[in-house]
């Protein structure tokens, strides 16, 4: 189908202010949370039901054009980037719960609901939704089942897969699907399993439901300083070791000390090398028998100054500082790469060494705050792209990373996804056959790629272009854009 008649169409099922398709309405949508990718789609679309989504799919599937959902674009690893000419079918008016049962615990939601919204609405039955990655007051529910998203208390409440009850999905060919059902007890193959995580190449979720948990009954937060890196991470192994399980342990470096400071003046202590913050949550006969432990351990762990919450206030406060880091490094450079890979709890001390010396080695500077409880790695490699070659250097530094991760025997992410950032990583983790039955179950469902196309997988489709020039692989001559 021809571009102006495929726009035609469109304009059958949106009026004029929900269709975008000039230069300036859509240069927004051109990037994501990854800035140094950029592709321009051939039109926007902003639905105000399922129906108008189900329409839009079967149209694309119609027209063979490729269509990426998108909810409000916090994805570090490109996954909701534009499909060069495709079509962007934005979810963020598609933003109701849909209902809110506080005797079986669970919410339906739309796709563009807000992560904190479902909590928010919960709260009045002192009930809360645990995933609560870093972005949770601007991500989508959507996005969070597309890359399966986990957040600080992962560690205790796992990733958004443990938490979604039923899906309901239109699939590439605009066939309407239901995974799963409100009862925690799933028979059958664990669909929910499989489409959570698959990065929109499966379709687009139109309701969602999840699970609701009762909000704890005792908060114990605890901030800890020390003058190295390493040892932070090493104290993460001891805290574990000893049997204990907090609801959350997060790792902040210097320089993202040094950013949130400047952002939200968290009060962390300005001088350390690292900060270590556990949080201990549940019932509160266990939760203060555990803090005792907790004080034992984190005094054994070479630690020289412990501060405890001792309100709600300054509970959040430690908080606020931990979740503004991505966006306060911005402060500290004009320019940044997030990396996602995951290493085995015990190597953490030894993984965090290794990205301090591969930073010297590049001259590149790296913040660094992670979900230390599972391991999950966020170096965030700073560069202006403005200066020649910077983003190639950052981009190589990246990917000594990720290798580091793959020879520790971690993985390359842990819950930003694959996407365009990692996708040519993707065959140092898996072997010809894994990578093979991947693509199997992606064509049983998707075999025109129209999905998503481009992400995930290495070859097909070229990258997008870098913000800030042509794609380095471009340079190497090992793709073309004729």
């Amino acid at each position: 189908m021809e571009a102006q008649t495929f726009l035609a169409e469109l304009a059958k099922i949106y009026p004029r202010h929900r269709m975008l398709a000039q230069p300036a309405e859509l240069a927004p949508y051109e990037s994501d949370a990854l800035t140094a990718f950029r592709a321009k789609p051939r039109a926007v679309v902003l639905p105000e039901s399922a129906a108008e989504i189900i329409e839009t799919v079967r149209l694309c599937h119609r027209a063979e054009v490729p269509f990426v959902a998108r909810g409000s674009g916090t994805s570090l690893s490109g996954g909701s980037l534009p499909i060069q000419d495709g079509l962007v079918i934005g979810l963020n008016r598609l933003n109701r719960i849909l209902r809110l049962d506080p005797q079986e615990r669970l919410a339906v939601v739309e796709p563009g609901v807000i992560n904190l919204d479902v909590s928010k609405a919960a709260a009045p039955y002192n009930l809360y939704y645990a995933p609560d990655p870093s972005s949770q007051s601007i991500c989508t529910i959507g996005g969070n089942v597309a890359f399966n998203s986990g957040g600080a208390h992962c560690l205790k409440y796992g990733m958004t897969s443990n938490h979604i009850l039923a899906i309901k999905a239109v699939l590439p060919d605009g066939e309407v699907v239901e995974f799963g059902s409100e009862s925690l007890e799933g028979v059958g193959p664990d669909l929910i399993g499989l489409f959570v995580g698959s990065e929109g190449l499966f379709g687009i979720a139109l309701e969602i439901t999840v699970r609701l948990l009762p909000k704890p009954e005792l908060y114990r937060t605890v901030l800890a300083a020390y003058d190295s890196l390493g040892a932070a991470g090493n104290a993460v192994a001891m805290v574990v070791a000893s049997g204990l399980l907090p609801g959350a342990m997060e790792i902040m470096d210097k320089l993202a000390i040094e950013a949130a400071e400047a952002a939200v003046h968290a009060g962390y202590p300005r001088e350390a090398a690292a900060l270590l913050i556990v949080e201990l949550e549940g019932e509160t006969t266990q939760v203060e028998a555990e803090f005792t432990k907790l004080l034992e351990v984190i005094q054994e762990s070479g630690t020289y100054e412990v501060r405890v919450a001792q309100n709600e206030d300054e509970r959040l406060r430690i908080w606020k500082g931990r979740k503004s880091a991505f966006s306060a490094v911005g402060r500290l450079s004009p320019d940044y790469i997030v990396n996602d890979g995951v290493v085995p709890r015990g190597k953490l001390g030894h993984a965090l060494s290794e990205i301090e010396r591969l930073g010297a080695a590049y001259n590149i500077r790296v913040a660094n705050v992670f979900h230390a409880g599972d391991g999950n790695l966020h170096p965030l490699i700073l560069y202006d792209g403005r200066e020649p070659g910077a983003l190639e250097r950052a981009e190589a530094l990246a990917g000594e990373i990720l290798r580091l991760c793959i020879g520790l025997g971690g993985s390359i992410t842990g819950e930003h996804g694959i996407g365009m950032e990692k996708r040519d990583y993707l065959p140092e983790m898996f072997s010809e056959t894994d990578l093979a039955v991947m693509k199997d179950i992606r064509h049983a469902l998707d075999p025109l790629e129209l999905s998503n196309r481009g992400k995930m997988f290495p070859g097909g489709e070229a990258p997008a272009l870098h913000a800030h020039g042509p794609h380095p692989l471009e340079r190497a001559g090992r793709i073309s854009r004729e």
